[in-house]
């Protein structure tokens, strides 16, 4: 199996694939060349047909699809480099996109993301997480599919209008918690964030695909405008590594990754982040290799990575950072020791001073350990750099391997159109119950005893009584008595609809 050849420092700098899966990490102030080195690797991959997903934060690495090599820049560096093998070169392309504007739509269910992800994505407290996870029970136990936005919403609603029931079983169910659910999804909603849960959901074979030439596919997520709803962005990243880790099997160390992920802008990922939801993190960056998958991360520093993660990550790719603040040489000195040190190379130094498209690179030997950091030189990328243009993209996506899977939202009966209709039946049935209630016998019956009393009473006022013909009086009378049953039949279906529909209210 080739390695990777992807700088020059005091030597040829290579990432060995048999050790892609132990995981890496890129960082740098903004403008210092991470971009181009995720592309860099992202292409290297593809190459040796391991597929890539890969979240495109600025828009800009659409250009992958493309042959490059045009740049001045990007030629000086390859005659710096000396690498007579160079050739530019376009990579294939699936593009994605939570709202279907850039790419094929991705989408989830709330049962997939599961209660923890979604809890931090909804930024509930403790007490709310709980109530969120009592309703993924109740649904799973009564057989409610939590698909989209409005079936978690009528599940809510219904555990909170019957929380007297649920309580003794799953303990306490505060209204006020239930009501801070519904408002966080109703934010959700508001933000489009509705458009990430729903089928058909992602396939995540899909993602491991390769071309007719034995490349993988490099799946991009158009991520620029998902980024400001960090949240979003983080719990969909989040579920993907977490539904990797369950449904792939154990392969133990292979030649070469099955998929590798690159998450940029990472520190949104573990900002704010619940201890419980740390370690199951740590928990899948640790075992996830063992399903053959590589996670490199990408942020402005080591520090935005906790520690147990970024333990973790064996390759490294440490482009500059900048020193003008007392925090900002902390961060330099910080970042400076997590890498293995070379006596040669006063990394503190060294961090500040560095160009564009250098780093400080520290790889994985063939047992595992990390070499001694060198400066160098960054190899460039071969497939164009830059977006390509709307024609392009929309070309490529009706060529793609997933054109027309996605398109369409299917809407099947779930949790939502259970308990409408199930509601609906007990509005029919009440309704009935009070017809029934409010119609006279069937067949020839004797007069009521109110019906009597008014007969009588008007017998005395006329001097004669008759079943035949109802005067105006007893007309009146006999309406008023039926009057009286009706609306009391509506004050008892009105109680039973409150106590389905009344939730929202109280």
């Amino acid at each position: 199996m080739p390695s990777i050849f992807v700088a020059k420092g005091e030597t040829e700098l290579f990432l060995l694939p048999q050790m892609a899966n132990r995981h890496g990490l890129i960082t740098g102030a903004t403008g210092t060349g991470k971009t181009v080195t995720l592309q860099m690797l992202a292409e290297n991959f593809s190459a040796l047909g391991v597929p890539v997903f890969l979240a495109d934060v600025k828009g800009d690495l659409s250009g992958i699809s493309q042959p490059g090599g045009q740049n001045q820049t990007i030629q000086k560096r390859v005659e710096q480099l000396a690498r007579s093998d160079w050739q530019p070169a376009g990579y294939p392309v699936t593009f994605w996109d939570v709202f279907g504007e850039w790419g094929h739509p991705v989408r989830t269910t709330m049962t997939e993301l599961g209660p923890l992800l979604l809890a931090r994505l909804l930024q509930l407290n403790e007490v709310q997480a709980g109530v969120l996870t009592i309703a993924f029970r109740v649904a799973d136990e009564n057989g409610l599919l939590l698909l989209d936005l409005k079936d978690l919403r009528a599940v809510i609603q219904h555990l909170g209008e019957h929380a007297k029931e649920f309580s003794p079983r799953y303990g306490n169910i505060s209204l006020a918690s239930v009501g801070a659910i519904q408002r966080a999804l109703v934010a959700l909603e508001t933000e489009g964030a509705d458009r990430l849960f729903g089928e058909p959901a992602l396939n995540l074979e899909d993602l491991l695909q390769t071309d007719a030439q034995g490349r993988g596919l490099v799946n991009l997520l158009a991520a620029n405008r998902l980024i400001g709803t960090p949240k979003v962005y983080s719990a969909l990243l989040l579920w993907l590594l977490s539904d990797l880790y369950e449904r792939l099997p154990e392969v133990g160390d292979l030649p070469k990754p099955r998929l590798v992920l690159f998450f940029d802008e990472a520190h949104l990922i573990f900002a704010d982040i619940p201890g419980t939801l740390l370690q199951r993190i740590e928990q899948v960056v640790r075992l996830i290799r063992s399903k053959g998958v590589g996670v490199y991360f990408a942020s402005q520093n080591p520090r935005d990575i906790p520690d147990n993660v970024l333990g973790q990550l064996g390759n490294r790719f440490q482009h500059a950072l900048r020193g003008f603040t007392p925090k900002d040489q902390k961060a330099i000195q910080a970042a400076a020791e997590t890498l293995r040190s070379n006596p040669k190379l006063d990394a503190v130094k060294a961090l500040p001073e560095l160009g564009i498209g250098e780093a400080l690179v520290s790889l994985l030997d063939e047992q595992g350990q990390p070499a001694i950091v060198q400066r160098a030189l960054i190899a460039p990328p071969r497939g164009q750099i830059g977006p390509i243009t709307p024609d392009q993209r929309q070309a490529l996506m009706r060529d793609s391997l997933v054109a027309g899977i996605y398109d369409q939202v299917i809407d099947r009966e779930s949790a939502y159109e259970k308990l409408t209709n199930a509601a609906v039946k007990t509005t029919e049935d009440q309704e009935r119950m009070q017809a029934a209630s409010a119609a006279p016998p069937a067949g020839p019956v004797g007069p009521s005893i109110l019906e009597q009393v008014v007969d009588g009473m008007v017998g005395g006022l006329t001097g004669q009584r008759t079943h035949r013909s109802d005067t105006v009086i007893e007309a009146f009378a006999k309406s008023m008595v039926r009057s009286m049953g009706t609306t009391a039949g509506r004050e008892i279906a009105r109680g039973i609809m409150g106590s389905i529909f009344g939730g929202m209210k109280r």
